[in-house]
C-alpha cells in the first residue's frame, strides 16, 4: 500500500513538473497505452474493457484537438488526423474491431515517436534559438 502511494505521488509530481512538451509526450504515451489495452481486450472479447479503453483514447484525442495552437499551419493537418483517428475509434468501438484499433495504434505510435524525436532535437539546440523554426 505504501509503495502504491509513493508511486502515485511520483506520477503526480512528474506531471506537475513536466514541460508542455513532456506533457504532450505523456499524453501520446497514454494514447498508445489505451489503444494497446483496447486491442488486447477486443481480441479477448472483453466488451466493457474494450469500450472503456477506446473511450479513454478518444478523450486524449479530444484533448489534443482542443489544445492545438492554431497559429501554426501544421495544426490544421493534425486536427484532421486526430479527427480521423477519433472517427475510426468510433467505428472500432461499435464493431469491437481489433484491426481498426491496430490501424489507429500505428498512427499513434508514429506521432508519439515523432514527438519524442522533436523534443530531443529541440533540447540539443542552443538556448535562445527559435525552437519552432528548427522543426520545420
Amino acid at each position: 500500500m505504501a509503495l502504491n502511494n509513493a508511486y502515485n505521488q511520483y506520477k503526480q509530481n512528474s506531471i506537475y513538473t513536466a514541460s508542455p512538451e513532456e506533457l504532450t509526450l505523456m499524453l501520446y504515451n497514454g494514447l498508445v497505452k489505451f489503444l494497446m489495452q483496447a486491442q488486447a481486450a477486443c481480441e479477448k472479447k472483453e466488451i466493457e474493457k474494450t469500450h472503456n479503453s477506446i473511450k479513454r483514447a478518444q478523450d486524449i484525442l479530444t484533448e489534443f484537438r482542443e489544445t492545438l495552437d492554431r497559429k501554426y499551419p501544421i495544426a490544421e493537418n493534425l486536427d484532421a488526423l486526430y479527427d480521423y483517428m477519433y472517427r475510426r475509434l468510433v467505428d472500432a468501438n461499435i464493431a469491437k474491431d481489433a484491426e481498426i484499433v491496430d490501424e489507429v495504434l500505428g498512427i499513434a505510435k508514429e506521432l508519439r515517436d515523432t514527438w519524442s524525436q522533436a523534443i530531443k532535437i529541440v533540447k540539443k539546440k542552443p538556448v535562445g534559438s527559435n525552437d519552432v523554426d528548427s522543426l520545420t
